[in-house]
């Protein structure tokens, strides 16, 4: 279901999708994050870490009204402190999508689904 946003010139169609890939392209902007995960969990013990192409399946957007509700499952680095990496990812990604979308975010529910070793 797409949001809907009005203005003087008319309505504006915005897709989930899209809200998705925004936020994800501003989560990928935080220290401390390996990338997306699968919204699937895990196979084999191990979370599959999406590609950039792929941001979208990481992220889940409800809609309650006109408030926004995002679910985020990520792969943070090994050694950053946890609480922190999501904290700063909320923070980035509510204010992209209310600046540069116009959204009101409610929530952004950060999912850790696995730890990874960079090189």
């Amino acid at each position: 279901m797409p949001l809907q946003l009005a203005s003087e010139n008319g309505k504006i169609d915005v897709a989930d999708q899209v809200i998705a890939m925004i936020a994800g392209s501003a989560a990928l902007d935080c220290y401390g994050l390996v990338g997306m995960a699968s919204r699937k969990g895990l196979k084999d013990g191990i979370a599959e870490l999406l590609g950039r192409e792929n941001l979208s399946r990481g992220i889940e957007v409800r809609h309650e009204g006109e408030q926004v509700h995002l679910d985020l499952y990520v792969v943070v680095s090994y050694g950053t402190k946890i609480s922190e990496v999501a904290h700063n990812i909320q923070s980035k990604v509510k204010y992209v999508l209310e600046e540069v979308v116009g959204l009101k975010v409610d929530q952004v529910n950060v999912n850790v689904q696995g730890v990874r070793v960079l090189k």
